[in-house]
């Protein structure tokens, strides 16, 4: 019953912060203009990022075989981007719900510890963050002066100061000894249930470290990371050909970057399936904030492409987690754990 009432809080909160987020995209739009905008997009050029999102999964796939190597064989790329788009389309539907069903796919055709698998997914987040971390200090220093513009009352270097710091004590995390003090001697004195949650996580991301303990690999994971981030900046370029924003706002791949950033903090912080409502929030203000874009047209821009987007991962994904004959979406490590037992 406690785990039911959990589940609709969920649900209701997810609901009310995408009408906040659509009540904010949508306020003072010219819904006629949003309509024209939709309507008249170049859709040539909206369908052809689609090839580079599918590459940018299959990139995804092959640095995660790169993490899995210590530990299997892991089979062929192929395989592990089944996995990654099984993950992607149920992240659509269930917030996070993929981040368990990926390991727990590959380690039920690997036949490998699951724990092991999740490991490399907690050690691939952490990656994660802090390359766009490093990217948004990046971009924060390079467009100060449009952020600037747009936004007079922040202070961009006062905003470069807790993003160092932040990227500096993601890096001091690949010490251990340190986070354990940090959690013994911190965490442990505010919060018992919080120091438990906090190194059962930390446990996990020790575990992925272990799993990655060959030099040779760092280089591989950092061009690889590198590249699917390269790869999810390529769409959002593209895509401004088919607003003309080259021409009219001067917009290049740059720009691009900057979105992207901002569009990967909007999917890593939203509780929402597929960051539905909060990508289409930070997109648009973007847009009209630093570039002069109409809200109508920014809204747009932001729909079709968080549209194609969404189904380039559900429909492959979708296909996939039917072939795969998956009963039914595990929503803890738990659930992943007691089905895996069922099934040996």
């Amino acid at each position: 019953m406690k785990n039911k009432s959990k589940t609709i809080l969920k649900i209701i909160l997810t609901a009310l912060i995408v009408i906040l987020c659509l009540y904010w995209a949508l306020r003072d739009i010219d819904f006629e203009l949003l309509w024209k905008s939709i309507v008249n997009a170049n859709y040539w050029w909206a369908l052809a990022p689609i090839p580079v999102m599918l590459a940018s999964h299959w990139m995804r796939a092959l640095r995660w075989k790169t993490m899995l190597k210590p530990i299997t064989k892991s089979g062929p790329v192929w395989q592990l981007f089944e996995a990654v788009m099984i993950g992607y389309a149920v992240n659509n539907v269930i917030p996070r719900g993929g981040e368990f069903l990926r390991p727990y796919i590959f380690s039920r055709r690997a036949k490998v510890s699951f724990s092991s698998s999740f490991a490399t997914i907690v050690v691939e987040r952490f990656i994660d963050v802090l390359v766009l971390l490093m990217m948004f200090g990046g971009v924060s220093f390079f467009f100060r002066e449009q952020i600037a513009m747009a936004l007079p009352d922040m202070h961009v270097e006062k905003l470069l100061y807790p993003v160092i710091a932040l990227i500096i004590f993601i890096m001091l995390c690949f010490y251990p000894p340190f986070v354990d003090f940090l959690l013994k001697n911190i965490v442990k004195r505010i919060s018992e249930k919080l120091y438990d949650r906090a190194s059962g996580i930390f446990a996990k991301f020790v575990t992925g470290l272990a799993i990655i303990k060959h030099p040779s690999l760092y280089f591989r994971l950092i061009l690889e990371s590198l590249g699917i981030w390269l790869l999810y900046t390529v769409p959002m370029w593209l895509m401004f050909y088919s607003f003309n924003f080259d021409t009219r706002f001067g917009m290049d791949f740059s720009d691009a970057i900057l979105l992207t950033v901002l569009s990967g903090i909007a999917f890593s912080i939203s509780p929402t399936p597929g960051a539905i409502g909060v990508f289409h929030v930070v997109v648009q203000n973007a847009l009209v904030s630093i570039y002069g874009v109409d809200p109508a047209e920014g809204l747009a821009y932001a729909t079709i492409n968080h549209g194609i987007n969404y189904f380039v991962q559900v429909i492959p994904g979708g296909i996939f987690f039917f072939m795969e004959n998956i009963k039914s979406v595990p929503k803890s490590e738990q659930d992943v754990i007691q089905d895996a037992e069922l099934i040996r």
